[in-house]
């Protein structure tokens, strides 16, 4: 099987197990040294823009970012090649009162074990900060 196609199952896995809160079904389907970049570049989530790397530090996001409130993620369109998966993703997430939805791309690299070796999601932040500020003002 490609990588491609282990890029792409792989993807589906982890936005399976983020829907269902499997912090540690998650972290199965990366490799020790994994990058996760969500989202790409430098924000208040990543001040550095190097990414989360490695487990542990892929570990701490699940628990600042993920574990907070209920993900629903659908894939609305999804491309494999070569080593990699490109995804085209409608998030929605709920906190209490506060709904947020956004559309983003999210790659995945995977290794000949199908195991996840990169994640980058490519969304605006200043654009997602925003709805949420809109949205705490109507409350």
């Amino acid at each position: 099987m490609s990588n491609a196609i282990l890029a792409q199952q792989a993807s589906q896995k982890s936005m399976q197990h983020v829907q269902a809160k499997d912090k540690s079904a998650w972290l199965s389907l990366f490799t020790h040294d994994a990058v996760v970049e969500d989202p790409v570049g430098k924000s208040p989530l990543d001040p550095s823009g190097e990414g989360q790397q490695g487990i542990e530090a892929i570990a701490s996001f699940w628990d600042n970012i993920i574990a907070h409130g209920d993900i629903r993620l659908e894939i609305k369109h999804s491309i494999p090649a070569g080593d990699e998966c490109a995804n085209f993703v409608h998030i929605e997430k709920t906190m209490g009162d506060l709904h947020i939805s956004n559309d983003m791309i999210v790659v995945y690299r995977a290794n000949a074990a199908g195991k996840i070796c990169s994640l980058k999601a490519y969304w605006e932040y200043a654009a997602v900060e925003q709805q949420i500020i809109e949205k705490m003002a109507e409350h």
